[in-house]
């Protein structure tokens, strides 16, 4: 019989347990590493980018331009407050004759016809979740009804209001529960540079 053959022996520097086996689990983890960074980076740069992301419109600049809702000076601007519950004025105040038709500002649908605090009000709701409020006024629509801009809503009623004792129409305009200042919405007068003459 012969005797087994003898294996030659291995380092213990070189075995898988050791420094080598550690060494080389490095750097696959660091290659790993490396290459997820290369993979993951541009993708998540994408993703913040600006032209990457999809936003909504903004409603106040798609509504543009809107008209007033009646022809006259503006008695009072509004001084929108900052938050819900502090004082300020939620709309404009324009002087109007009694009886004078109050005009829908952009196209909608009639959403409340009523008396609020003892004041005859409407309310249309617009593209973009803005809705359009007046008062005083006597309504000549009904609720559901669609308007185009121009369409008469209602007749500015010659009760006595906080304009007294003058008669204003008071028109408010909402995104959300938020109140913005209509003169936003109306449309501008065009500015055009001319170039000087020598």
């Amino acid at each position: 019989m012969t005797a087994p053959e003898a294996r030659p022996q291995i380092p213990p520097t070189l075995t898988r347990s050791g420094p080598l086996r550690r060494s080389s689990s490095r750097v696959r983890l660091v290659a790993a590493l490396g290459v997820a960074t290369l993979v993951c980076a541009p993708a998540a740069s994408a993703a913040r980018s600006p032209a990457a992301t999809t936003s909504a419109p903004d409603p106040v600049a798609t509504a543009l331009p809107w008209r007033t809702p009646v022809t006259g000076t503006v008695a009072r601007t509004a001084q929108i407050p900052s938050s819900p519950w502090a004082s300020g004025h939620r709309g404009l105040d324009m002087l109007a004759t009694p009886g004078v038709g109050v005009v829908a500002p952009a196209d909608g649908i009639v959403g409340f016809v009523g008396r609020v605090a003892g004041r005859g009000v409407v309310v249309l709701e617009h593209d973009g979740g803005l809705r359009s409020s007046f008062e005083p006024v006597s309504t000549v629509v009904t609720v559901g009804t669609r308007v185009a801009a121009g369409d008469v809503v209602a007749r500015v009623d010659g009760a006595p209001g906080h304009c007294a004792p003058l008669t204003c129409l008071h028109w408010g305009v909402r995104l959300g529960e938020r109140y913005l200042d209509p003169a936003a919405l109306l449309a501008r007068p065009r500015i055009v540079l001319m170039p000087l003459r020598a």
